[in-house]
């Protein structure tokens, strides 16, 4: 059985005692670990105490008291990790690193569980989290993500007495919280349960951590809407644009941007950053190679005559986002696109959630709240750069094989490509119809080829 004895090895008239621990091994050999505590006394304190009993008499019993509750604990703590780790008898340092962590414990970070504090280590530590590409990062656009959860969880958490925590997020939790977004807030069904989801994302990870969770968790529902709102412009609507007279070179130059992304099916932000250096020759077959910047996946599209026709007198001229989405709209208005239409928009609204009327410039006469709001509009005010790749993939569904178009939109399954594209039960209807009518053609030309196979054979 492992002994412990403390011993005063100093010459000094204060110093540390030192401590050895004794054992035998399975052979019945004697051996022993030696170290160096950090318990300073007197060597004419120890000389009076060092036996086995350390409560003799002496003038202050207060320090035979501390130094031997400091002893015991030191001798308990040795033989803990020693039964734990069973060292071999030839680890000379054990007894020393053993003594080494004793005296500087490594402080286990005990995770925090409300639920802001849980949000913003999401924040802190995106850049060493996993992205959906299996690399480290989160996207700029996941991070805004989870700031806009901080923000709105903040506001949220003003209602409330104490303070949230992550056990808290149950089904009652998400269901007023859902309703308080929507109704309180003014956001929009798929902004309200995409903050749903962002916030059973935070919880799941609190949970990997050792974070109390509630078990209802797993049932609170966020997801995506059915996207009843699909904006796209057919071929006939994209050529009243074409055709259409523009006297501002902000207007042509944006709608030659528009119309070259609805020849190439990429997102805004793809689409804006092309350059010629995009454009390349790959086994004779001239095509534009990017990479887009929320999937990260490497698109080659092939350059059509279309596309050499709108950008036969170059690429148009660099535009931000914002501009572009501002000038489309204008460009579409011109073109007559004002078919009453229902959709969602981004509007400012004052704090009862009415609209706030813009002035004479377009601006908005005073600040406010900006919220997407479901209604029926003129197309035109529907239209952004969202249109352009919506556009390609439902005008080409059904003339072009789906996973063909898949290959340049680059939706990873067919069901979410058919989620995407705006395409209602006539449009399948008329689709089946005019597959069984080319099944009909083929089959009369296969019979009049028969025809004439036979009167052939009779000449």
């Amino acid at each position: 059985m492992a002994t412990i004895y403390f011993l005063y090895r100093s010459t000094r008239e204060k110093a540390p005692l030192s401590i050895r621990l004794q054992d035998c091994a399975a052979n019945g050999n004697k051996f022993q670990f030696g170290g160096k505590t950090e318990l300073e006394v007197s060597k004419e304190y120890w000389e009076k105490t060092r036996h086995k009993k350390r409560n003799v008499s002496a003038k202050d019993k207060r320090e035979i008291s501390t130094v031997n509750n400091k002893l015991s604990e030191i001798e308990n703590s040795i033989l803990k990790a020693y039964k734990k780790e069973k060292p071999h008898p030839n680890n000379k340092n054990w007894l020393k690193n053993t003594l080494q962590r004793y005296y500087n414990p490594v402080k286990e970070e005990v995770r925090s569980d409300l639920l802001k504090d849980c949000i913003q280590n999401m924040i802190d530590t995106a850049d060493v989290r996993e992205n959906s590409q299996k690399g480290l990062g989160l996207s700029k656009s996941r991070v805004s993500s989870y700031k806009n959860l901080l923000r709105v969880v903040s506001k949220y958490q003003t209602r409330k007495k104490n303070p949230i925590r992550i056990k808290d997020i149950d089904l009652q939790f998400g269901r007023a919280f859902l309703k308080w977004l929507m109704h309180n807030q003014n956001y929009s069904e798929s902004y309200a349960r995409k903050k749903i989801d962002d916030l059973k994302t935070v919880c799941n990870d609190a949970k990997l951590d050792g974070v109390e969770t509630s078990l209802q968790l797993g049932k609170i529902k966020g997801g995506k809407p059915k996207k009843e709102f699909i904006i796209y412009l057919t071929p006939k609507e994209l050529e009243q644009i074409e055709n259409t007279n523009l006297v501002s070179d902000a207007h042509k130059n944006v709608r030659k941007w528009f119309l070259f992304g609805c020849q190439i099916g990429q997102r805004g932000g793809d689409l804006l950053s092309i350059t010629e250096k995009n454009f390349v020759s790959r086994d004779d077959l001239d095509v534009i190679e990017l990479k887009q910047q929320k999937t990260g996946k490497d698109i080659t599209i092939p350059i059509t005559d279309k596309t050499l026709d709108i950008l036969k007198e170059g690429l148009p001229k660099t535009i931000s986002s914002q501009r572009f989405n501002t000038d489309i709209k204008e460009v579409c208005r011109i073109a007559g696109l004002d078919k009453p239409t229902k959709g969602s928009k981004i509007m400012m609204l004052d704090k009862d959630g009415n609209e706030i009327p813009k002035d004479k410039n377009g601006k908005y006469a005073k600040k406010g709240i900006k919220r997407t709001v479901v209604g029926t509009y003129p197309k035109y005010e529907l239209i952004s750069s969202h249109v352009c790749r919506r556009s390609f993939a439902t005008n080409l569904y059904g003339i072009m094989p789906t996973p063909l178009i898949m290959q340049i939109t680059a939706h990873s399954t067919e069901k979410m490509f058919l989620q995407y594209i705006g395409k209602n039960a006539l449009d399948y209807a008329k689709l089946i119809n005019d597959f069984y009518e080319l099944q009909k053609l083929k089959k009369e030309r296969k019979s009049q080829l028969k025809l004439i196979k036979n009167a052939s054979y009779q000449n």
